[in-house]
């Protein structure tokens, strides 16, 4: 009866050190907890791109301006002096000299021009290629800063995992130390030989081992999430798993209609590229009208036949038309239509591969969500076995190495179980993240 009694005991101490890592999970969740969307946050904001999109800005502002200078008078100023060798000489006159003199062989000008566009249909959908290419751009950036989020994912959960597993061996080590002490003590009494706590010290030291090793990939996973977030990461924060189980499921059922992901984006601004190119090559065929005005002092103005310095000033309209340039406006529209069709083929690739990288997750999810059905049984089961092997062999009934043999197959058990609880939602995020998705 008084064993039944102990046997009794030890079961419901193990049952309440079986807790679900959930009830944890969810104490963790407080506000000095790690937030996996923070994070995303923070390192987005921390990376030096950022400054792209500042400066992309300003890049465009410029060129827009410059487009914008075509509309307005552009004035030019021109000096020239000359001599040369041979000039007309005028014929003479039956009655003998010329009607009037030889003009000189030196001859010097200097005018100011300056030329209005009054249309340029150009300028406008140039205008129009920059706006869509500074477009462009920012959605590259965009699409490259979005690989952030995949490299946090993996740090996280990698920190996670391995500060559930130190968590779990710690467990283990005070469990080995109790009964290194209780084994001790009966050897001191005669109830056991000394090999019994030999056993359980090798099996504690060898438990010490591990968490150390554990220790150490923890802080390296810890310093890479500062390094990703630029932002120090305390070793003592809690990580809080989100959960996803709906997230997930919204994303499965619409699999078909979510184009979320930045690149999507990025193919449509660069077809809205091409697009603008094609009305610009058009633009150029259509015909420009100036006007133009000049002033200038020289010898000779505008009388060739005068000799003596003079100003003068011309002005006028001026129409610039070329509708045939031998094909080069046909061949230039083929080549961005050629253009846009490398763009659907990369975006056709682009969505096969993601379509291969879902369905990966997808079976993740599944085989995890098929363990994890199972894993609390057997941590159950394994304890129930620890805690019997425990009250044996503290009756003397079972050998240390057996007792450290179950007791290694309940750390096994229990490490499965985390392994595939911090894995199942890594699983979910890297879905969500695949198809674009923000992780709240």
């Amino acid at each position: 009866m008084k064993r039944v009694f102990r046997l009794t005991a030890v079961l419901l101490t193990a049952l309440a050190a079986a807790v679900p890592v959930r009830a944890q999970q969810a104490s963790a969740a407080t506000a000095d907890s790690i937030q996996l969307d923070a994070l995303h946050q923070q390192a987005v904001a921390g990376d030096p791109r950022q400054r792209q999109f500042t400066l992309l800005a300003k890049q465009s502002e410029l060129r827009l301006s410059n487009l914008s200078a075509g509309r307005l008078p552009v004035i030019s100023a021109e000096a020239q002096a000359q001599y040369q060798s041979d000039v007309f000489t005028p014929p003479e006159q039956p009655g003998g000299g010329t009607l009037f003199p030889s003009p000189a062989n030196d001859t010097y000008d200097s005018r100011i021009s300056v030329q209005q566009a009054i249309v340029d249909p150009t300028i406008g959908v140039r205008q129009r290629v920059e706006r869509a290419q500074l477009a462009e751009s920012e959605a590259k950036v965009r699409t490259a800063l979005f690989d952030l989020r995949r490299e946090v994912n993996e740090a996280f959960f990698s920190a996670s995992l391995l500060a559930e597993r130190h968590r779990i061996i710690a467990v283990t080590v005070a469990d080995l130390e109790k009964q290194l002490q209780e084994a001790g003590a009966r050897v001191r009494e005669g109830a056991a030989l000394p090999s019994d706590t030999a056993a359980i010290q090798a099996t504690l030291l060898e438990r010490r081992q591990d968490e150390a090793e554990v220790e150490a990939d923890r802080q390296a996973a810890l310093v890479r999430l500062t390094e990703l977030v630029k932002q120090p990461v305390s070793r003592d924060a809690a990580f809080a798993l989100p959960d996803l189980t709906q997230a997930t499921a919204q994303a499965r059922a619409g699999l078909d209609s979510l184009r979320t992901r930045p690149e999507y984006e990025r193919f449509a601004r660069t077809r809205d590229v091409l697009t603008q190119q094609q009305e610009a090559v058009s633009a150029d065929q259509k015909p420009r009208l100036s006007a133009f005005g000049q002033a200038g002092y020289g010898r000779p103005g505008l009388n060739p036949v005068s000799d003596n310095f003079d100003s003068y000033y011309l002005a006028g309209v001026k129409v610039k038309w070329t509708p045939w340039n031998w094909g080069a406006t046909r061949r230039e529209r083929d080549a961005i239509a050629i253009q846009r069709d490398i763009v659907a083929s990369e975006e056709a690739a682009f969505t096969s591969r993601l379509t291969r990288d879902i369905q990966n997750d997808l079976a993740d999810i599944d085989r995890l969500d098929a363990a994890l059905a199972l894993d609390d049984q057997i941590v159950a089961l394994r304890e129930r076995v620890d805690a019997e092997t425990g009250i044996r062999f503290r009756e003397g009934v079972v050998t240390a190495s057996e007792y450290a043999d179950r007791s290694t197959e309940v750390l096994e058990a229990r490490l499965a179980r985390a392994t595939h609880r911090v894995e199942q939602v890594q699983a979910r995020a890297r879905f969500l993240t695949s198809l674009g998705l923000e992780i709240h």
